[in-house]
């Protein structure tokens, strides 16, 4: 079995902030990378107010004092691409950025050492929870290491992952940190293409796929992958034997000769400045990045984040449904339990196609995170349950529903619940919460996308909150969090403890580009220098190409992105966001709504049904859903499929929804920012249909190209004439 390894100068176990020092000025560069050493005279000031200071601040301080870095790679720059590159640590002499820099594998073995036999893992089975303790985890972690070490895994190589969430992917992820290469999450709805092109970046000596259908891709593209020496499949059996393919089971005994000596050699030669996981990116405007992130990035932000949402240690429970590609469902399910001995169970892989509140009603999680769509199904469900009561139980929970709704506004301004607010909990809220699985849930996030109003008001009215959560696979996840009794509706919540925000070239209300400062800020895109310069400024700013404001009491509120912002012909800034969900607010026959009008004449807008999504593909469907069927009986039309309601074909739907657009169009800023011209597609986007992304962000350089035909229809005539809605001048479409 193998014994808990202290590394020395990486443990973090004892207060060495008084020898941590980022570089010190008389080392010579080893890595390469010239960039900018260090912030401005103007960001230092920044910074001093925000509780920190720059990077350059620290290093001239403590060279001074002449110390030396502990545990530390010597660095020139806040910046690196190249794969064995080090950084400067963003570092203070006091406060959060003063906290040791350690290695994942410090912060796991602290765990396992405090909290052996607690739960780490769990996952149902054929019909049977099966599960590991912390120490069973860090053994088979370090039995994984010493198979990929024996399969030829390079240090500061890539070990691809590609499958659904699960112990094996969680134990094959740390395995390759452990062994010294780079965890490299990939995206499951990835074709083959897409697979070769992460792994040639990454240059991966293992690929460790979920099943055959993940398998046939890699098969696909192995030649091309020069780097690629073994694949692993962690579920069902080989349906083909080849050279250097192994089943999980086969690959778990393979390095069961390599001695314990050789492990400890890699573990001790990691540091916490240098490159542990990659999170490519998902490409919606152009080939995926791997966004490096070091062991310091992972341990101090899994940290710091944890400790501003008071997670207990050994005692939190997770779900783990989302992405583990994506650095939210890495940092959530793998780092942040990690780091509080808390306990992840497994969802079923068909999750997101119904099973995921069977799931939740078992584990009962005290935390969980949703995309806005996630929530929305939920929300949709419950309303249809609503909408079949009658009587005093209707009125009951309508009574309620106002209770909780107010309740949770008095709330989030500090002041007391109303009348009922107790009764309306033990009456209706508490078999809610139950029903969902969610009764012992303190945080319910939402993050990856902006989420409606319409959504946010619904739970709070049945009282669960959700509190939104800000931060880019860049900032190693998280930079703004919303926290129970801290939270404003609408906003991204305040920075924890370490992190700073400002915001550049802010106009007369306050809004300009989010840039973040801190410890969680990554180390810069693999192989691309250019494109991390772009990112990182010389003041060591990330800027995350997001436009937003901070409001007086140091809440952010997202209000769109940069590469996004549509400039009209005649000149006019417009952020599509704001818009579209304005008009989705207004239709709830409205699955998605796109903005076009960038370098045109005037606004149009691309709209999509809310329809049944198939339970296999995940593909939409013709099948409105039981809203958008509502909707329409609410309206006066029988359709109950979206061929019949596309592109002008229901009369008073297309009315209902000019109604609606109308509406949205008196709540808008100026004149210009108004939607002159729409139409109503037949098919919803989605991930296999390519108009979203895998975080079910909207792909807009795509939808453009795909409804370019379309598009270009909305400004081959005239903007509509006053007193005619745009479908009565576009009806030959």
């Amino acid at each position: 079995m193998m014994q808990l390894l202290e590394v020395p100068g990486s443990s973090g176990l004892q207060d060495r902030t008084a020898d941590m020092s980022v570089t010190a000025d008389n080392h010579t560069p080893t890595h390469g990378n010239h960039a900018a050493k260090g912030a401005n005279g103007a960001m230092n000031g920044v910074l001093r107010e925000n509780g920190g200071v720059s990077a350059a601040d620290v290093n001239i301080s403590l060279s001074k004092k002449g110390m030396t870095p502990a545990g530390l790679v010597p660095a020139d720059s806040l910046m690196t691409w190249q794969a064995d590159g080090a950084v400067q640590l963003r570092m203070s002499e006091t406060g959060a950025l003063s906290r040791p820099p350690e290695t994942v594998h410090a912060m796991f073995t602290r765990a396992v050492k405090n909290y052996p036999n607690q739960v780490a893992m769990g996952v149902k089975r054929n019909e049977v929870w099966v599960k590991w303790t912390y120490q069973q985890y860090y053994d088979d972690a370090c039995r994984a290491a010493k198979s990929f070490i024996k399969l030829g895994l390079e240090r500061f190589h890539g070990v691809g992952i590609i499958g659904f969430n699960s112990p094996e992917w969680f134990i094959g992820h740390v395995g390759a940190i452990l062994a010294g290469g780079f965890g490299v999450g990939i995206y499951t709805t990835n074709n083959a293409e897409a697979c070769r092109y992460v792994a040639d970046s990454c240059e991966a000596n293992v690929i460790v796929v979920e099943n055959n259908v993940q398998l046939q891709k890699i098969l696909k593209i192995w030649d091309k992958l020069p780097h690629l020496k073994a694949v692993v499949q962690y579920t069902g059996a080989l349906e083909q034997k080849r050279p250097n393919l192994y089943t999980w089971e086969e690959f778990m005994q393979l390095g069961s000769d390599v001695a314990d000596k050789v492990l400890e050699d890699r573990i001790s030669a990691q540091v916490p400045n240098q490159c542990c996981i990659l999170i490519y990116t998902s490409g919606t405007t152009g080939n995926p990045k791997g966004a490096m992130l070091s062991h310091d990035n992972i341990t101090w932000t899994a940290h710091y984040a944890s400790e501003y949402a008071s997670l207990r240690m050994g005692k939190e429970i997770s779900v783990s449904y989302l992405p583990l590609s994506h650095v939210a469902g890495q940092m959530l399910d793998i780092f942040a339990p990690m780091c509080n001995a808390g306990s992840t169970y497994f969802a079923q892989p068909d999750a997101l196609k119904g099973t995921l509140v069977a799931t939740l009603k078992e584990v009962r999680p005290t935390a969980l995170l949703g995309v806005p769509r996630v929530w929305e199904k939920i929300a949709e469900k419950l309303q249809a349950i609503g909408r079949e009561s009658r009587g005093m139980k209707k009125k009951l929970a309508t009574w309620a529903k106002g209770v909780g709704l107010a309740g949770n506004m008095n709330i989030m301004k500090g002041q007391s619940p109303p009348w009922g607010w107790t009764v309306a909990n033990a009456v209706v809220f508490r078999t809610i919460r139950k029903a969902l699985g969610l009764d012992r849930c303190r945080l319910q996030y939402s993050g990856a996308a902006p989420i409606a109003m319409e959504t946010l008001q619904y739970f709070m009215s049945i009282n669960v909150p959700l509190y939104e959560l800000y931060g880019m696979s860049e900032s190693t996840g998280p930079h703004t969090m919303s926290l129970p009794h801290h939270f404003r509706v609408g906003s991204c919540g305040s920075e924890f403890p370490g992190v700073t925000t400002v915001i550049k070239n802010a106009d007369d209300e306050g809004i300009g580009e989010v840039c973040f400062y801190g410890r969680h800020v990554f180390m810069g895109y693999l192989k691309m220098e250019d494109k991390t310069r772009e990112a990182l400024d010389e003041e060591g700013l990330l800027h995350s190409g997001d436009l937003g404001k901070k409001d007086q009491e140091g809440f952010l509120y997202i209000t769109g992105r940069i590469k996004e912002l549509i400039i009209t012909a005649g000149g006019e800034n417009i952020p599509p966001v704001l818009i579209e969900d304005t008009v989705k607010e207004e239709l709830p026959i409205i699955s998605n709504a796109m903005l076009i009008g960038d370098k045109r004449k005037f606004l149009s807008c691309l709209l999509t049904p809310k329809v049944e999504m198939d339970a296999e593909t995940g593909a939409p469907t013709d099948d409105l859903t039981q809203q958008a069927i509502d909707f329409c009986r609410k309206v006066g039309s029988q359709a109950t499929k979206a061929s019949e309601i596309a592109e002008g074909r229901d009369t008073i739907i297309t009315e209902a929804i000019q109604a609606g657009i109308t509406r949205a169009n008196k709540r808008a800023a100026s004149r210009a920012q108004n939607i002159q011209k729409w139409l109503l597609l037949q098919q919803d986007f989605s991930i296999p249909g390519g108009e979203l992304g895998p975080t079910l962000k909207l792909r807009r350089p795509i939808v453009n190209k795909m409804y370019a035909e379309t598009i270009d229809k909305f400004y081959s005539e005239p903007a509509p004439t006053p007193g005619t809605t745009p479908m009565e001048e576009t009806k030959h479409r």
